[in-house]
C-alpha cells in the first residue's frame, strides 16, 4: 500500500480553499436572500445565515464593513449582499464574506409577524387592562416547554434556588416545528385542569423559524383566553414574539421568567428580619411609653394619697349644697312676700267688695245692651219702614202705589205711597 497517496483533511480543505479563492466567478458575487440566525458579536462582527426557499449559506461580515451599515439588521430581513466565497479550513465549510449589504424589503416570516401583531392589537389582546396580576408568592407553578434542554433546566434550577417552597408541574410540549403550535395550545388548556397560581410558557433561543410556533395566532389566543396568569419566556432578550405581547408578563429569557415568577427567599428572609426589627422597636417604644406613664401615675400625689380625690369631691359637694340651700331660701322668701301682699289686699280682707264690683259691672253691661236695643229706639217714637221685607233707608227706588210696612214698638202699619218727595 502506498501511503504517500493519502492526504490529510486539512490539506484537502486547504486545496479546496485555494481553488475557490482563485475562481474569478466566486471572488466577487452578488446574492439576495433572507437573514436568519443573526448574531452581532461583541467585537463588531456580524454572523448570520443567508437563505431562500430551498437553500442557505453561512455568512460573515467583519467589523470594518459592518460598522458602515446605517440600518438595524435582524432576522427575517431581506437583503442584497456583495462579497466573496471562501472556505473556513477548520470546518471545511464554505461561506460568503460580506463586504456590502443593502436592504431588500422584509422577509415573509417577518411580514406575517407584523400583520398578525397589528390584527391582534386592533382586537385589544395586548391591552394592559386585560392582563392578569402575577401572584407575589405562588404555591404551584405550571411550565409549558420542552422536557429536555437548557430552558427547563434553567427554570427549575432558578425556582428551586429562589423559592424552594413552590410546587412545579411540567407540561412537556413541542416547541419547534410544524406540530408545535397545536401541542402548545393543548398543554395551555390542560393546565387549566390543575390548581395553578401561575403558568410559564416558552423555550430557549433560536432562529425566527425555531421560535415561530409562539407567533401563531392559535397560541396567542390560547394565552389570552387562559384563566391562569401567564409569563411568556421565549428566546433571548432581543427576541420578541406574539406570545410576549399577549401574555400577562413578558420575560427576556426562561431564567428571567423564573426570577419573575417567584420571590428570592433570601430577600423574603431579609424583609421578615427587617419587619421583626421594626416590630420589636415599635413594641419596645410602646412599652417604654407605658412604663413612663405608669411611673408618672405611681409618683403622682393623688396615687400616693388617694383620699385627696374624695376631699376635692367633698369640697365641690359642699359648694353645690350651699348654693342649693341659698337658692331655695331666696325662692321661699319671694313666695312669702307674694303671700303677704295678697293677705294685706282690700279684697282679701273684705271679699264682698269683689262681689259688689262684679254686680256693678253686670248692671253697666245691661244698660249698654238696653241702649243698643232697637225696641227701645222704637219706643221713643221711631219706626222701621220696609218694602217687601227689605228695610228702606232712602226714597230712591220707591214708586207711587208701593205698599209699605211700618214697624212701631207695639205693632205694624201698612200704607200706600201716594207721592214721593225729595228732601230739599
Amino acid at each position: 500500500m502506498e501511503k504517500n497517496k493519502y492526504i490529510t483533511v486539512s490539506q484537502l480543505n486547504r486545496y479546496i480553499k485555494y481553488k475557490i479563492d482563485n475562481d474569478e466567478n466566486l471572488s466577487h458575487v452578488f446574492l439576495k436572500g433572507e437573514i436568519s440566525n443573526f448574531k452581532a458579536h461583541t467585537r463588531g462582527h456580524f454572523y448570520f445565515t443567508l437563505k431562500d426557499e430551498t437553500g442557505r449559506i453561512n455568512a460573515i461580515m467583519f467589523a470594518s464593513q459592518a460598522s458602515k451599515i446605517k440600518f438595524q439588521v435582524y432576522d427575517g430581513m431581506k437583503v442584497l449582499v456583495t462579497g466573496r466565497i471562501s472556505v473556513y479550513e477548520a470546518s471545511g465549510a464554505y461561506q460568503i464574506y460580506v463586504e456590502e449589504m443593502l436592504e431588500d424589503g422584509f422577509g415573509s416570516l417577518y411580514l406575517a409577524f407584523e400583520q398578525l401583531k397589528e390584527k391582534l392589537e386592533k382586537e385589544g389582546l395586548f391591552k394592559t387592562e386585560h392582563k392578569k396580576k402575577i401572584p407575589k408568592m405562588p404555591n404551584r407553578i405550571g411550565i409549558v416547554t420542552a422536557p429536555t434542554g437548557a430552558a427547563i433546566k434553567d427554570i427549575l434550577s432558578t425556582i428551586k434556588r429562589r423559592w424552594p417552597l413552590v410546587e412545579t408541574i411540567l407540561f412537556p410540549s413541542l416547541v419547534q416545528g410544524e406540530y408545535a403550535k397545536d401541542d402548545i395550545v393543548k398543554n395551555i388548556k390542560k393546565a387549566e385542569e390543575f390548581d395553578l397560581d401561575l403558568l410559564i410558557v416558552g423555550r430557549g433561543g433560536g432562529s425566527i423559524e425555531d421560535l415561530w410556533p409562539f407567533n401563531e395566532e392559535i397560541v396567542a389566543r390560547a394565552i389570552y383566553d387562559s384563566t391562569i396568569p401567564i409569563i411568556s419566556a421565549v428566546g433571548h432578550e432581543i427576541d420578541f414574539t406574539i406570545s410576549d405581547f399577549v401574555a400577562d408578563m413578558r420575560a427576556p429569557t426562561p431564567t428571567g421568567a423564573a426570577e419573575m415568577a417567584v420571590p428570592n427567599i433570601q430577600d423574603v428572609f431579609e424583609y421578615l428580619n427587617q419587619v421583626n426589627i421594626r416590630l420589636n422597636t415599635s413594641i419596645k417604644s410602646i412599652l417604654e411609653k407605658n412604663e413612663k406613664r405608669l411611673s408618672n401615675i405611681k409618683n403622682s400625689s393623688i396615687f400616693k394619697n388617694p383620699k385627696r380625690i374624695y376631699e376635692i369631691k367633698e369640697q365641690m359637694f359642699d359648694m353645690i349644697y350651699e348654693k342649693l340651700i341659698k337658692d331655695i331660701k331666696i325662692v321661699l322668701e319671694n313666695k312669702n312676700h307674694d303671700l303677704k301682699l295678697i293677705k294685706s289686699s282690700v279684697i282679701f280682707k273684705n271679699p264682698t267688695i269683689l262681689i259688689t264690683n262684679m254686680q256693678n259691672k253686670y248692671i253697666n253691661l245691661l244698660n249698654k245692651l238696653e241702649v243698643l236695643n232697637p225696641i227701645t229706639t222704637l219706643k221713643r217714637g221711631y219706626s222701621v219702614t220696609k218694602l217687601n221685607n227689605n228695610i228702606i233707608t232712602s226714597i230712591k227706588g220707591l214708586e207711587k202705589g208701593n205698599i209699605l210696612t211700618n214697624q212701631l214698638s207695639d205693632g205694624y202699619i201698612e200704607s200706600e205711597v201716594i207721592k214721593v218727595y225729595e228732601q230739599n
